[in-house]
Parts: C-alpha cells; structure tokens; sequence
C-alpha cells in the first residue's frame, strides 16, 4: 500500500499545470505518455494512433485553457471584449447605458395680435394673448423636427405690469397701430413623442417587463394603468417614495416656478437599455396589487417552514425565502390591464442643426385665457412663426462601448457624490440623455476659489465641428451637478476655448515612388491622427508622434520641415474660432500646450493639412 501511495505522489509530481497552449500541451502528454505508459504505447508519431489520441487531446486541452482564460478575462471591465458581457459589467457598476443624446435649441416664437385703444394709449389685445402649449411641433427643411418642451405665455407680465414679451409695432393705418408683433423665447428639442399600450393579462407575474418598440428613448414621460394609476420610475426597485414637482399658483411663482412633493410610490418601475439591440425594457416590482398594505413588510411568522412535525420554534433556517418576492417591498408588478406608456425618443449629431433652419410650423397647440371671437383666433394661429437664432446643441450619438468601457471604469468608485475629479467627469458624462450631452469635458482648480472647480465643456455641430454649448445644455448640467456635489463645493461650467490649427509640411520621397500619392497618403494618415474623437480637452500636440506616422508613410525618405500653424476667424473662406494662439510660446519640450481649458482641432481636413515634396 505504501508503495502505490510513493507511486501516486511521484505521478503527481510529474505534472505539469503551465502549459496552455497546443504545442506544449502535446510535448508534455508525449512525455508522460512515455515515462507512464511505454509499455502500451511506443509510437506517437503524427500518423499514429497515438499521435492521434495526442493531438485529440491536446486540441482540447488548447481549446479548454483559452475558454478559461477568455471567460475570466470577460468578468474585468477593462479586458472584456464581449459586447454581451462589457453591457453587463457596464450596468453592474451602477451605470445606465444611454443612447443618442437630443439637441437643444432657443427659438424664437413670434405672433400678430391686434391693437386696442384703453386710456388714450394702443396697446395689444390682453384676450388674443396666446400661451403656446408645450409639444407643439416645429421643423426644418430637411424634415428635422423640434418639440417645444415648456408652454410660452405671452401674457406673462413683470411687475410693473410690462408684457416680458418683446413686443414692437406692427402695420399702421393713419399713423396708429393696426397690430402689434410679439416675441417670446422658448426651448426645444429633437426629442419625439410616442405612445405605446400594452395589455397585461390576468396573472400575477413577479417582475414583469415591456420591451418599447424605438430606439434611442431619452425619457419616460407617464406610464399609467386602466384605472389611471401612474407607475413611477424609480432607480431601483428598493425605492418606494418618490418626489413629483407641479407648477407653483401662490404668489412667488416667479421665484419659484414648481413645488414638489414626496409620493410613496407602490407602483413602480426601473428602466433597462440594451447596448446590442437598443431597446429599452421597463421591469416592475413583484407584489400582488390586491395585497393589504400590512403585506408591506413580511410577517416571519407566516413564511416558516414546518420543522419536525409539530415544531412551534421559528429559526433562520426555517424561513422560505421565495415567500418575501411576492410582496410589496419591491413594488407592484401590473395584471389584467392596459398600460399607456408614453415618452420622448430619438436624437443624435444630425439633430444640431444650425442657426435659423427651425423655421417651420409644423403642430400648433394654443390656448387663450379668455374667450376670443373665433376670426381672431385663427388669425393670430396663423401668424405664428418660428427661428432658432443660435445653433441647436447637446445632440449626439449613442455612446460606443469603449467610451462607455472608460466612463463605467470611473463610475465604479463614484458611489452618488463628486469628491475628486474623477467622480465629477464621470458624473457629467452620465448625465441622462434627455437632458442633452456635451462632447468634451475637463477639470481645472479655481484660482478664485480654493474649494471649488472650473469645469470646461464643449459640443459639437451636426457636422461633427467643435462648437461652444449652448445655456441651456449648461444649465441643465448645473442642475445635474448639484444633486451629487458636496454642500461646501463650487463648480463653474465654463466653455472650453476651441484652437484651431493646421498642418503644414515638407518631405523627400523616394526614388520610384509618385509624389502625389505618398503626399495623399500622408494626409490621409494625419487626417485620422487629427481626428476630434482622438483629442481631449487639455490634451497638448505631441511633434514627435507626428513626425513617427509621416516617417511610417512607404516612399517618404526625410521630413525637411513640419510646422503647426493657428487658424483663425476667415481664411479661404473657411470659418474658424478667433482665439489667437501662440504656438512658439506653447512650445515645451516637443509638446505644444493648449490655453487652460482649451482643445485643438483641425476643423477642415482638406484644406489644413497641406504638404510639399522634393
């Protein structure tokens, strides 16, 4: 017995655990085969049976150690490749997966309503005032659509009882005011409206999901049953109150538009987004709607399981967990009913379009304060006009999986505050797509204020140009912010400072080789190294990564110069920012540094990167 004890260990010893791959595999069976098995087996050549059964299991050995490898591999969010698994990771670190972002716009709404004579003085009609509701509908010539996101009263007045309007004088007729033109300001998205029902049958379905039917959704606007009870959406099923603002009628309305409230929300729902497919799904609670109130939270007494016959004593182990999924701790799950889901969709880079293409009405909805003859009415309706004096921003495409790689890797320590750097970029790039997206973030120190920081953001144009964000995108990312900072921190968004540039070179080119197509090749290669995706706000110009690629370039011999030149306001007639920049005093060891707060780009490839050969 001894000896087959020493046997064994020996045959234990010999084993190796290393190898991983097909080869090794194979020359380390070939040689235990031979020490163990000489006997059996003497021939393992290829055309064997032996070198058969060896390269049958070596095969699986190869395949088996790359699927470990490959699996573990796939539970890091920084190593996984999978798009299944990156998604996954991405949601278990606490992070949404958004998609396209819709753009923002100030437009310009303007109206003609009659004017009336009161003490001597003509001023417009109060009556033919309209409030233009929200949801009203305006478009492009390119068939862009813009939604109106808040009602535009026109009969809002200071308090000196001055319409806010801007209001100037219309047509006349014996030197007095036939009608006056008025002009109101209000915010728009490209965000659509949808509504979706879905009929839920009679039976109790512990966390019941609906799968919407478009993509890209920025916002759940109301889910409601057949009774009219509303489902609230809630970041996690474990949250049961919510908080709900309604317009403020008391007498600081101006000063505070919205009161909120706290509503215990037993309905309620969280919402999923799929990176792969783009869907996004609502999940429900688990509870029985016809449940009392006290099944709130579970009594042990009713969920143990009945030990050793008559047994009276309850102990941990005695308790049947799936008995605590169908309560009410997690929310109500609907049945036998209708549910009416009705949100905001779409967006992306195209949706910022620029100043002046939102110029057509496309759906109307008004109302007037008081009765107005009908004539009137329609007249004012159709006076209605509408344009966007700036560009519309904040637009931009779904995410990739590899910025959203990057986002949730800093998101993982983030925890619901902004302590350090990290935590406040990740929260900017998280920031909920309804809301609109900004292109580039970065943090500076405040030089001002020790305990606060300087935030730089910039967007992009529907062409993919950088171009500063517009007040509203900030401001929204102003009220964002302020949910997770510290009560003793300050935070200034302010607009990164946009450097354009431009490449200018020379080369010697090999014999043989046709100067036009290495110079082509060389442009191509720094368009891509050039491209806005690859630069960050803050990120300085590396000379001898550029000199590397024009080196790389098949047929190029020697660089004779390379020089990085500002671009500026007009230049053959392509428009660029009017920052000035110094590139001789930003120069510092190969590196040339961009203003604090500032990001190059070279906006149009084709013309600023320009090369000459010898």
């Amino acid at each position: 017995m001894a000896k087959n004890i020493k046997k064994d260990v020996q045959k234990h010893k010999e084993r190796s655990y290393t190898n991983k791959d097909f080869k090794s595999l194979r020359n380390e069976l070939r040689r235990y085969a031979l020490t163990h098995f000489s006997d059996s087996v003497i021939d393992f050549s290829d055309a064997s049976m032996g070198g058969l059964i060896l390269d049958l299991a070596s095969y699986v050995g190869d395949v088996m150690t790359f699927y470990m490898d490959h699996q573990f591999n796939e539970n890091s969010i920084e190593n996984a490749v999978e798009r299944s698994n990156v998604e996954r990771l991405i949601r278990e670190s606490g992070l949404d997966i958004p998609g396209a972002s819709p753009s923002y716009a100030t437009v310009n709404l303007e109206i003609v309503v009659p004017a009336v004579l009161i003490n001597g003085e003509y001023v417009p009609q109060s009556s033919a005032l309209p409030i233009i509701k929200a949801n009203s509908i305006f478009g492009t010539p390119k068939g862009k659509e813009f939604t109106l996101m808040e009602d535009v009263n026109f009969s809002l007045r200071d308090n000196e009882a001055k319409l806010l309007a801007d209001v100037r004088i219309g047509n006349q007729s014996g030197g007095n005011p036939v009608n006056f033109v008025l002009v109101a300001t209000g915010i728009v998205s490209s965000s659509k409206i949808a509504t979706e029902t879905f009929a839920i049958p009679d039976a109790l379905v512990p966390f019941r999901t609906i799968t919407l039917s478009r993509e890209n959704i920025n916002e759940i606007i109301t889910v409601t049953d057949t009774l009219g009870d509303n489902y609230y959406e809630v970041d996690t099923l474990s949250q049961d109150t919510v908080f709900r603002t309604y317009d403020n009628n008391s007498y600081d309305s101006a000063d505070v538009p919205f009161r909120m409230e706290l509503l215990h929300a037993p309905k309620r729902f969280i919402k999923i987004r799929s990176a792969n497919t783009g869907l996004t799904t609502l999940r429900f609670g688990s509870g029985n709607e016809e449940a009392f109130d006290e099944d709130v939270i579970p009594d042990p007494s009713q969920h143990a399981i009945t030990l050793y016959g008559d047994r009276k004593a309850i102990t941990t182990v005695a308790i049947d967990p799936n008995s605590f999924l169908t309560t009410q701790t997690l929310g109500i799950s609907p049945k036998n009913t209708t549910l009416t889901v009705v949100y905001r969709h779409g967006g992306g880079l195209a949706d910022n379009v620029s100043a002046g293409e939102i110029s057509a009405v496309k759906t109307l909805l008004t109302s007037f304060n008081s009765s107005l003859a009908p004539s009137i009415e329609a007249a004012v309706r159709a006076s209605t006009d509408v344009i966007n004096p700036k560009r519309a921003l904040g637009g931009e495409d779904e995410p990739t999986l590899e910025e959203l790689r990057n986002i949730a890797i800093l998101n993982r320590n983030a925890q619901n505050r902004i302590v350090t750097r990290e935590d406040l970029i990740t929260r900017v790039y998280s920031m909920p797509s309804n809301f609109g997206r900004v292109f580039r973030v970065a943090v500076a120190d405040n030089p001002r204020n020790p305990r606060g920081a300087q935030l730089h953001v910039i967007s992009r144009t529907s062409s993919g140009n950088l171009v500063t964000s517009t007040d509203t995108l900030k401001q929204n990312l102003a009220k964002y912010l302020n949910k997770f900072r510290l009560v003793s921190d300050a935070i200034d968004i302010l607009d990164a400072i946009i450097v354009n540039i431009g490449v200018e070179y020379g080369v010697t080119i090999e014999k043989g080789y046709r100067s036009q197509t290495v110079l082509a090749s060389i442009n191509s290669t720094l368009g891509s190294y050039f491209r806005i995706d690859n630069f960050q706000i803050n990120k300085p110009i590396i000379i001898g990564e550029i000199e590397n690629l024009i080196l790389n370039v098949p047929g190029v011999v020697s660089i004779i110069n390379l020089n990085i030149v500002n671009k500026k306001n007009i230049e053959s007639g392509n428009v660029y920012s009017s920052y000035n920049f110094d590139i001789k005093q930003n120069l510092d060891r190969g590196m040339i540094f961009p203003p604090v707060g500032g990001i190059f780009e070279v906006k149009f490839t084709n013309d600023d990167i320009k090369g000459r050969s010898l």
